[in-house]
C-alpha cells in the first residue's frame, strides 16, 4: 500500500472515530458504498456525486444534499433494503422516471420494501409526489394491474425525461408527507 493511500486510510478512520466520539453521521465521511439512501445526523440526505480529477479520472464523493428527512436522522440504509427495493447504491442522482420501470415498480411496492424500508418508500413517494402521483395508489394498481400501469402513469401527465423541467427533489421532500405502510 503507497504511503499517500495509508495516509488517506488513517485521514478516513481518524473522521469516523472524530464523528463517531461525538455521535454524528456525516456525509462526508462515509465511504462510497454506503453513502446513496443515507441520512445524515442533521436530518440531510446524502448523495453520490462524481467530479473529474486532475488526471481526468471520475471520482466519486459522497455529499449532504439539502432535502431534509422530517422522522429519520444517523441512518444507513441495509443492504437488505437496497435489493428488495430494486434501488443501486452506485446511482449519481435519483429520478422519479425509475417509477416508469414495471420492473422497478413491482420491487418497490412489494411487502419486503414497502412495508420494510421506510427510508427508501419516503424518498420515492416524494419523488412521485413531485409528478402527481400518490405512491399507495400507484403500488396498489402495480399489485392489481401490473401491465396497465405503465400507460396510465404516462396518460396521467407523468413526463419521464431530464430533471431540468421538473420540480426538485428539495422542494418535492417539503411538500408531501410520508405515506402509511399498506
Amino acid at each position: 500500500m503507497a504511503l499517500s493511500s495509508k495516509l488517506s486510510l488513517v485521514l478516513f478512520l481518524s473522521s469516523l472515530f472524530l464523528h463517531a466520539a461525538l455521535a454524528e453521521l456525516v456525509c462526508e465521511d462515509l465511504p462510497k458504498g454506503v453513502c446513496a439512501f443515507s441520512i445524515a445526523s442533521s436530518g440531510k440526505r446524502c448523495l453520490l456525486e462524481t467530479s473529474v480529477a486532475g488526471d481526468g479520472s471520475v471520482e466519486y464523493q459522497c455529499r449532504t444534499s439539502e432535502v431534509v428527512v422530517e422522522r429519520m436522522a444517523e441512518y444507513i440504509e441495509t443492504d437488505q433494503c437496497v435489493q428488495a427495493c430494486g434501488v443501486d447504491r452506485n446511482s449519481v442522482g435519483i429520478s422519479s422516471d425509475a417509477l416508469l420501470e414495471a420492473q422497478f415498480t413491482a420491487k418497490l411496492c412489494s411487502p419486503a420494501c414497502y412495508q420494510k424500508c421506510p427510508n427508501i418508500v419516503d424518498l420515492y413517494f416524494n419523488l412521485a409526489a413531485g409528478e402527481g402521483v400518490f405512491l399507495p395508489e400507484l403500488c396498489e394498481r402495480q399489485r392489481s394491474s401490473p401491465h396497465r400501469i405503465m400507460s396510465e402513469l404516462l396518460s396521467s401527465g407523468f413526463a419521464p425525461g431530464p430533471t431540468s423541467g421538473n420540480p426538485s427533489v428539495a422542494s418535492i421532500h417539503r411538500t408531501a408527507s410520508a405515506p402509511a405502510p399498506l
